[in-house]
């Protein structure tokens, strides 16, 4: 008999655990805490030991066990008993194996190197703090400023836990006790009840959910700060562990996942392929929509809707043959896009279903080859700016008051007669499909299911130039940044159709609003702080139908704390803030591009002073001159505008 001595103690230790159950080799697993033994499904050939483990107890163990292979399972920041690990397994000539969690890529994140560092950037900000960090280092955080009114601990539901957490004065809502894995929604609800402007984190990897609390921060417009890994290690990955314990040992790993999409009624619209994986399949896992939907196969069925839910179905579960069914089509707006990623390792193979566009197409008697395709299903979709350049939009529909909401947003922005058919319980024995125009479908009530065939036979082409004729916006005494300005102000961001921009001192929204067209799958955030401004750049929104500006009442740099990373920052109004502004865009994004307007020397002297101080690159200044032609009778003649300065630059740091 082969004999492994595994430390686990993480997610990686567990599944390695699970799949070494029964098969050719006695494996002694140890991990730190009763509760982390509890976690371990007991087998013959596993025994489990609970409890921190010293030098020369490891040894001890190793000689006891007669373990051929140690296997390093901990979690990435337990460098300490990483390093111990090493240096046993090396004096007793033992076969060492050290399992890596990869490291996931953030933008808009603020990075930090170690927990004191995080203490330090807590004690300059302001607002609530979501501590994603364990109860090891809950100690250290009592040294940020009144961290009992404002910190709120996320621990394990374990005694040893809590009783240290009450101990340094954490308790009631404060304290969180919860075991993983959290989903992103779990995590912007928690986010929102604390009401957290800022959430710390470890770069805990896929199985320690990051992305779905940096995703979550970011759309509770919470600042995510991310203490780095202790040091770089070199190791393996889970699979690649796996992969050579089967080599050495024998051990069975093979399992076929087929991700099938069940089109829009499993029992009617599933492929010949996808029936063919379903009654081949020893598990269906899915949401119970979907699985209801495939009741005749007869088959067990575990109900999972989260990627990472069904990821660990996937690596824990006994069966060999498993299907994960999607509704619709997995290549539009599916659950799969998020799931493939995560069990790449496994090889799954994927069947397409029949989408809802496709079938509504069909139903209608159009193509859809040159339509726009949007969900607007549980996230925000800019319609407007779909609808105003494309002859005909699909738009996916969720909850109860969801056409509503979108109907009333095309009448809202000048689309009232816009033709729109409305298709709810597509392929089910409730399908059924609406026809008339925006302004006279608002009013009716649909089923939550639907989708929105929107078309526009007046489609403007996609805009190809920067600056808007002045008229087009709604005027009072706020000033704005007129349009020839405004076209090379705009033409120096070179700006993406999903950027996230800062317009600061927007005034009346006008490059607000640009920013938006261009950007029209992202989002601007419109910086102002007289109240007047603020209500007029509400209206030009509506007036011209841009509606992925979000007005900010409030003087910078304070009011860009809370504000998503940005790709892209205009400032167009400082208040003798210049460099603070660019730093708190700095500090969300080195890499930030920065374009500001200057009329004044003054401000010219504090913008490139900050430049330099801030070592800025791919630095350009451009003035404008420009004059306009008034009428004189039967002459014209120019009169000359004020010159304006046009300083575009990025940040020179590496990418957050």
């Amino acid at each position: 008999m082969n004999n492994i001595l595994l430390f686990a103690g993480t997610t990686e230790g567990r599944h390695i655990a699970k799949v070494l159950k029964d098969q050719p080799v006695s494996v002694t697993v140890s991990v730190a805490t009763e509760y982390g033994e509890t976690l371990i499904a007991p087998a013959e050939n596993i025994t489990v030991l609970h409890g921190r483990k010293n030098a020369e107890e490891i040894e001890a163990l190793i000689r006891e066990t007669q373990a051929q292979l140690l296997i390093d399972a901990t979690h990435p920041y337990a460098a300490e008993i990483t390093k111990t690990l090493k240096a046993v397994a090396e004096k007793t000539g033992t076969e060492y194996l050290r399992v890596l969690r990869a490291s996931e890529q953030a933008d808009g994140c603020v990075f930090v190197d170690d927990t004191d560092a995080a203490i330090a950037y807590l004690n300059t900000l302001e607002g609530n703090v979501l501590l994603t960090v364990g109860s090891k280092e809950l100690s250290c955080y009592t040294a940020v400023k009144e961290f009992e009114t404002r910190l709120f601990a996320r621990i394990l539901p374990v005694k040893e836990s809590t009783d240290a957490a009450f101990a340094l004065g954490f308790s009631g809502k404060h304290l969180i006790c919860m075991q993983g894995p959290f989903s992103e929604e779990l995590n912007e609800a928690m986010i929102r009840a604390i009401d957290a402007k800022i959430l710390v984190t470890k770069d805990t990897g896929a199985s320690g959910g990051f992305a779905e609390k940096i995703r979550a921060a970011r759309a509770c417009g919470a600042t995510p700060v991310v203490i780095r890994r202790p040091d770089e290690e070199t190791g393996v990955s889970e699979t690649e562990c796996l992969a050579r314990l089967s080599e050495w040992f024998g051990i069975r790993l093979k399992k076929q996942i087929t991700v099938i999409g069940i089109g829009m009624d499993g029992d009617r619209t599933l492929t010949v392929d996808a029936v063919r994986a379903c009654e081949q399949a020893e598990l269906i896992i899915g949401a119970k929509r979907v699985t209801d939907t495939l009741n005749r196969f007869h088959k067990p069925v575990e109900l999972a809707i989260a990627p990472k839910e069904i990821e660990t179905i996937l690596r824990s579960t006994d069966a060999s043959r498993i299907v994960v069914a999607m509704s619709g089509d997995t290549g539009f707006f599916s659950g799969a896009k998020k799931l493939l990623p995560l069990i790449r390792d496994l090889n799954p193979t994927v069947l397409p279903g029949i989408s809802s566009v496709s079938y509504l197409a069909a139903k209608l008697g159009v193509p859809y080859h040159d339509a726009a395709l949007v969900s607007a299903h549980g996230r925000t979709v800019n319609l407007p700016a779909k609808v105003r350049t494309h002859v005909r939009t699909f738009v996916l529909v969720g909850g109860e008051h969801g056409v509503k909401d979108q109907l009333a947003l095309l009448c809202e922005t000048g689309f009232k007669s816009v033709q729109v058919a409305v298709g709810t319980d597509l392929g089910s024995a409730d399908e059924t499909i609406e026809r008339g125009t925006a302004e006279q479908l608002a009013e009716r009530d649909f089923s939550p299911l639907a989708i929105l065939c929107i078309e526009n036979p007046n489609a403007e082409s996609a805009v190809v130039a920067h600056g808007r004729a002045d008229g087009d916006f709604l005027r009072t005494e706020v000033p704005m940044t007129k349009s020839e300005v405004r076209a090379v102000t705009l033409s120096k961001f070179r700006l993406t159709k999903n950027a996230i921009c800062w317009d600061v001192g927007a005034g009346t929204g006008s490059v607000s609003i640009e920013m938006a067209e261009t950007a029209e799958d992202g989002q601007v955030f419109a910086i102002e702080r007289n109240t007047d401004a603020c209500a007029l750049i509400e209206q030009n929104k509506r007036h011209l139908g841009v509606m992925n500006v979000t007005v900010i009442e409030g003087s910078a740099p304070e009011a860009l704390f809370a504000l998503p990373a940005p790709t892209h920052v205009f400032i167009g109004g400082s208040g003798g803030n210049l460099k603070e502004i660019i730093e708190a865009a700095l500090s969300k994004n080195p890499r930030v591009r920065i374009v500001l307007n200057t009329v004044t020397a003054e401000t010219f002297a504090e913008a490139t002073a900050a430049i330099k101080a801030l070592h800025l690159v791919n630095e350009e200044i451009v003035e404008l001159n420009v004059s306009r032609a008034r009428k004189v009778g039967a002459y014209h003649m120019m009169t000359a505008q004020n010159p304006v300065t046009v300083i575009s630059c990025e940040g020179g740091g590496e990418d957050a």
